[in-house]
C-alpha cells in the first residue's frame, strides 16, 4: 500500500531468499500465479541495485492490479515469503461431489449404451445410476450437467 509515496510494507530479501525466488523464475516450475508473486516480490525488493520499485510501476510492468502487489507485499511482511508465495486455503469452499474417478464412471456412463426402454441418457438417470453405484450418497441433474460440460467427449 503506498500513501503518499511511502510504503508501508517494505520488502526486503536475504540474498537466499531472493535466489530462492529466482529459481522459481528461471526453473518455470510451479503455478502462473506463485511465479507471478515471487516476479513482485523481486521487483519490491528495497535490497536490489536502485531499491525496490513502487507498486503501481510493478503493476504496470507485470500487467497485474496494484492491489494485487500490495496484497503480495503485505503477506511477505506480514505472514513471511512462503505465506506471500502459496495461495491461501479456502476455507468456506465445499469440497468437490465428484473427484477424477468419480468424474471418469460418470463419463463411462454417459458414452456407454442408455438403460433399455431409453433412447439415450438423461441427466436424471445419470445422477441415479451414481446413486445406484455408490459413486456418490445424492447428486443433482445440475451437478452432473456441469460435469459432462466441462469433460471433452469424442463422438468417433
Amino acid at each position: 500500500m503506498e500513501t503518499t509515496g511511502r510504503k508501508i510494507y517494505r520488502v526486503r530479501l536475504e540474498a537466499d531468499e531472493r535466489e530462492r525466488l529466482k529459481g522459481i523464475l528461471d526453473g518455470g516450475r510451479g503455478s502462473k500465479e506463485r511465479r507471478r508473486r515471487a516476479h513482485v516480490l523481486l521487483l519490491a525488493d528495497e535490497g536490489r541495485p536502485g531499491g525496490g520499485l513502487g507498486d503501481a510501476e510493478i503493476a504496470r510492468v507485470l500487467e497485474v492490479g496494484a492491489s494485487t502487489v500490495e496484497r503480495v507485499r503485505r503477506q511477505c511482511v506480514m505472514e513471511g515469503l512462503d505465506a506471500a508465495l502459496e495461495r491461501k486455503e479456502q476455507l468456506n469452499r465445499k469440497p468437490r461431489l465428484l473427484d477424477g474417478e468419480g468424474e471418469a464412471k460418470l463419463t463411462m456412463l454417459a458414452c456407454s449404451e442408455p438403460p433399455p426402454g431409453q433412447a439415450r441418457w438423461t441427466l436424471r438417470l445419470l445422477g441415479d445410476r451414481l446413486v445406484e453405484l455408490e459413486v456418490v450418497e445424492s447428486i443433482s441433474d445440475e451437478t452432473v450437467r456441469r460435469t459432462l460440460r466441462k469433460t471433452p467427449s469424442s463422438h468417433g
